[in-house]
């Protein structure tokens, strides 16, 4: 298995933390999509995707109707989406993805959290070309799948890698990489082929070697990394560390 899979490994079990951020990270990522594609799932492809990602993390109903409103009221603030790049502690190349309604706030804390823990804030493209964008799926069938063959059917659609996988309630599904731009067609290809799309989203996979720390200089750099992930403006963070031995079990 490929760059993906071993990926995957490492951040399974801590996507997105706990409920309440996913939520909020969820309810951003639906009133962007409106906001981009409008209300209507018939002609939103993203958000169509979004709303079976929020069903599957058990997302309240309200929520997922806040979010839509949102992106209609002119009295709100729009959320931007903001791409920050700098180096921790070792060497560690660090990428954060951020939605946020007050630019220089998210700015000003981000920047702290790398001064404060060991680290710098770089400019763009600074670390930007050591991940790969991609798009990710994860899928099941109430039939028996053949992998290899449906890997042959969604080559054409923009697939980068597939695999099974069990999930946290011990029941196999099908994760699915493609291109970042094969995102529409991907999911097109899911829906039209009757399987059960359990969620869908934009990732970065790591396209140079990963960098071994253990003991204090890990513990330092993983302090950064969990200081950037508790804001709340903060929606993804990816980075060179190599996963630890307890990652990967």
């Amino acid at each position: 298995m490929g760059r993906a899979f071993e990926f995957r490994k490492e951040r399974k079990f801590k996507r997105w933390g706990h409920m309440a951020r996913t939520f909020t990270k969820i309810g951003k990522e639906i009133t962007i999509a409106v906001k981009q594609g409008g209300p209507d799932v018939t002609g939103n492809p993203r958000l169509r995707a979004l709303l079976q990602t929020a069903r599957s993390e058990n997302m309240p109903k309200d929520n997922v109707e806040r979010a839509i409103k949102r992106a209609s009221d002119k009295d709100q603030s729009d959320y931007k989406e903001v791409v920050f790049e700098g180096y921790g502690p070792h060497g560690i190349a660090i990428l954060v993805e951020a939605a946020t309604d007050n630019n220089n706030r998210t700015v000003a804390n981000v920047r702290s959290y790398f001064t404060k823990h060991g680290g710098s804030l770089g400019t763009s493209g600074s670390v930007d070309y050591m991940f790969d964008r991609r798009c990710m799926f994860r899928i099941k069938s109430d039939k028996p799948v053949d992998i290899e063959e449906l890997e042959l059917e969604l080559i054409d659609y923009g697939l980068d890698e597939i695999f099974e996988e069990e999930n946290e309630n011990e029941e196999m599904e099908i994760v699915i990489y493609g291109e970042f731009t094969a995102f529409n067609q991907i999911q097109k290809y899911i829906e039209d082929n009757g399987y059960e799309l359990i969620s869908a989203e934009f990732t970065r996979i790591p396209n140079v070697e990963l960098k071994e720390l253990e003991g204090e200089d890990r513990e330092s750099v993983q302090k950064l990394l969990d200081k950037i992930e508790e804001d709340d403006d903060v929606q993804n963070v990816y980075s060179t560390l190599a996963p630890s031995a307890d990652d990967e079990e």
